[in-house]
């Protein structure tokens, strides 16, 4: 997933830079749902973990 935020990241850079607007908006939106779902799975992930270890400990 964060590959996927990044790669439209780097389109709504480059889409912005040579002036179409409304492409980039959308890749910007796009980048920011994928970097959202990321962070929420990343911490699920995390919490996850932490609970494995303290019910092994």
């Amino acid at each position: 997933m964060l590959k996927y935020a990044i790669i439209f990241g780097l389109i709504a850079l480059v889409t912005g830079a040579l002036g179409f607007s409304r492409v980039s908006g959308v890749a910007a939106t796009i980048a920011k749902v994928c970097f959202a779902i990321f962070l929420i799975l990343f911490v699920i992930a995390i919490l996850a973990v932490i609970g494995v270890f303290k019910l092994a400990f």
